[in-house]
């Protein structure tokens, strides 16, 4: 998996420099080839992914019924909050790992969490500080994103602010905190960490502790580990790049199965077209390869779809929370967020 260094574009912003144009071919290379790259030179502070790491690991210590108080059935639509091990589907079967869901901090009067749309809303933090650290990366990581997304611009023969003038410019930002515990029967079940599936939007950007488990499988369709580097940014690009560029670069699949003896902690980043944001193809150069709908984890093309990126957000995460998506459906009738297409 390649490694690519960000200091250049970090310097240069706006890509003028042959340091910079150089990091964004080494960027295509590596989103045409695997879709997935390590990343360096990030710039967040060590000391933030500590803390971030230490408090993370201190709530999910706590018993369950602790971590309850917090628990995602209790926000909504919002879909905030602690969710059990086993509490979450992915490829048909439950995924073992625990998780806390964060999003943008959406104030009560905003228009979408009036209307109660699914994924809007308030934050369900536990008491103490990992909630205000966790804001504080979250602060760190979106200039991240933004330069990484203007340097695939560059790759794409685009300007470097096309993403945000055109699908960013209110981004959807979801981020994940997950615990992988050490059970006993880790090596041998047939349920992973996390199943077989490709991320949904543009960018995903994660960060690992030193426990590894991360698999990515090749075009070949063999499976790799990905190394545990902590403060190395592990990115991968999600089905709407994929859908963007007409696979071009593919949303990779990739799992995660925790074989390492011990507890294992990542914080997945989510950086995704806004809300109601159309997603159609670019005019690219080329003819774009085949389509690879059959090989993902659900069958379905990224390249057949067609709405906002909400209504295909929202049909994706109703499927890994299938028993919260039908209560908040139940609870807000002709409204309810399965308005779109769920297949």
């Amino acid at each position: 998996m390649d490694l690519v260094d960000l200091r250049a574009v970090v310097a240069d912003p706006e890509l003028h420099g042959d340091a910079a144009i150089a990091t964004a071919r080494s960027l295509d290379r590596a989103c045409r080839e695997l879709g997935f790259f390590r990343l360096t030179g990030h710039g967040i502070d060590p000391a933030l992914i500590d803390r971030l790491a230490i408090e993370a690991q201190a709530f999910f210590d706590q018993p369950d019924e602790v971590k309850a108080e917090v628990a995602m059935s209790t926000a909504g639509a919002a879909w905030r909050g602690w969710f059990p091990v086993k509490g979450e589907i992915t490829s048909g079967r439950p995924d073992r790992k625990e998780g806390l869901y964060v999003g943008e901090e959406h104030p009560s009067d905003h228009p979408r969490v009036e209307a109660g749309t699914p994924l809007h809303g308030a934050n369900r933090f536990p008491p103490g500080p990992l909630g205000p650290t966790v804001l504080e990366y979250l602060d760190a990581i979106r200039p991240v994103a933004d330069l990484v997304m203007r340097t695939i611009a560059v790759a794409l023969g685009l300007p470097a602010r096309w993403f945000e003038d055109n699908l960013t410019a209110e981004p959807t930002q979801l981020f994940r905190i997950f615990h992988y515990p050490d059970l006993p029967d880790n090596e041998t079940s047939d349920e992973y960490g996390v199943g077989t599936h490709t991320d949904y939007g543009l960018l995903t950007l994660l960060l690992q502790d030193d426990q590894g488990g991360l698999e990515v499988q090749r075009p070949d369709g063999t499976w790799f580990d990905v190394p545990a580097e902590p403060g190395v940014l592990v990115c991968n690009i999600g089905d709407m790049l994929d859908r963007l560029t007409e696979g071009r670069y593919r949303s990779t699949p990739h799992r995660v199965r925790n074989t390492s003896g011990r507890s294992r902690l990542s914080f997945p980043y989510f950086f995704d077209p806004s809300w109601d944001a159309e997603v159609v193809p670019l005019p690219l150069e080329g003819s774009p390869p085949a389509d690879d709908g059959e090989r993902r984890w659900d069958g379905a093309s990224v390249h057949a779809w067609s709405g906002t990126y909400g209504e295909y957000l929202t049909a994706k995460v109703a499927r890994v929370f299938p028993e919260l998506f039908a209560s908040v459906r139940a609870g807000r009738g002709s409204g309810d967020p399965g308005s779109g297409d769920l297949r």
